[in-house]
């Protein structure tokens, strides 16, 4: 079946397997390339405003900071809820996803016409369906992300669906690993229990399913409904990466010059003021994608009553939750998230 609109979960995937796969890949295959070409392939955008953290171009070094958004273009409108929180170690050799939840109870300073553009608590996604015009949108959705995890952003990255088709295209599929069956909502596919290769709408497929991730070990495992969605998602970077740099897309001139001259209508970039894609590729061509730690962000979901109507959320709960959650945070910026890992391993999602 034809998947006729743009997922919110997708947008990512052109980011995380496409870019991140073309900076780890190394100096040589950019010269070959053309650097030139490879740094006018990608449209700049203003993502963050006046938001953005300040690096040194001549000496870059870690720790960075990076926010991807991903966009859906419906009815000359511009929304995303797809929001991850991507970390790079002050070595530049190891990189970690964090995935904030569509449906995480914050706070939003402008929660539009229907509260008056006055500030709400309300899901994180509620934060970019304010308006029509992106722009405003968009620095709505950046300000809420600031305004919960503290976090400085000296990079950010917006992305579409297409990016996610073309990047399985290119390695002719990924491996996903369902921890048990599960039906397609969308069309009716079974997808078995255990690891298996996938084509491009076949993971498309399952990398879009919520409401098949609803058995009771789902939810005593951390992993019911959305947060089963994240997880997929993640494996599903994780592979497209790993499948890219295994087939040596990495140092293949040709190859790169596909995948760069195809984000031209896919990829945004607001990169630092004198960094450019060579400068990313050249820095980050360290990264292991078989290393990279995916983190969930210490919550759980929950009904609640609001006017009237239950509403699934997900909370940060007082307690045990919330002093996580406050040191995730500090441990992204303090750089110290392999020993926040050690420490709440509960949170830390092995991606299979």
């Amino acid at each position: 079946m034809a998947i006729k609109r743009a997922p919110w979960w997708a947008h990512v995937m052109l980011y995380g397997g496409g870019l991140t796969m073309v900076v780890a890949g190394g100096a040589a295959a950019v010269t070959q390339y053309g650097v030139h070409t490879a740094n006018t392939a990608v449209e700049q955008e203003n993502i963050l405003g006046d938001n953005q953290a300040e690096i040194d171009a001549d000496n870059m070094e870690g720790p960075l900071d990076i926010l991807v958004l991903g966009v859906d273009e419906q009815g000359g409108s511009t929304r995303s809820d797809t929001m991850i929180m991507v970390h790079v170690n002050r070595e530049l050799t190891e990189a970690t996803m964090i995935s904030l939840p569509r449906d995480l109870w914050v706070e939003i300073p402008d929660c539009g016409p229907g509260w008056g553009n006055n500030p709400c608590e309300f899901k994180l996604n509620h934060a970019a369906s304010i308006s029509d015009d992106w722009e405003v949108t968009r620095a709505n959705v950046v300000e809420t992300i600031d305004d919960l995890t503290g976090v400085e952003f000296h990079m950010a990255a917006t992305a579409n669906f297409n990016g996610f088709l073309e990047m399985v295209d290119l390695v002719g599929e990924i491996e996903l690993c369902p921890w048990h069956e599960i039906t397609s909502i969308h069309t009716d596919t079974v997808f078995p229990e255990g690891c298996a290769y996938y084509d491009k709408e076949e993971a498309l497929d399952l990398v879009r399913q919520r409401k098949g991730w609803s058995w009771e070990s789902d939810w005593d495992e951390g992993r019911g409904g959305d947060f089963g969605r994240q997880e997929m998602q993640q494996q599903a970077i994780k592979s497209l990466l790993v499948e890219a740099k295994a087939q040596g897309l990495h140092t293949d001139p040709a190859a790169l010059t596909e995948l760069l001259d195809g984000f031209g209508d896919s990829l945004t970039l607001h990169l630092p003021q004198d960094v450019t894609v060579t400068d990313l590729v050249v820095n980050l061509r360290d990264i292991d994608p078989n290393a990279i730690n995916t983190i969930q962000v210490p919550s759980s979901a929950e009904t609640i009553d609001h006017n009237g109507e239950p509403l699934s959320i997900v909370r940060t709960h007082e307690g045990e939750q919330q002093v996580a959650a406050d040191a995730l945070w500090e441990a992204v910026d303090n750089d110290t998230i392999d020993q926040w890992m050690a420490q709440y391993p509960e949170w830390v999602k092995g991606g299979s």
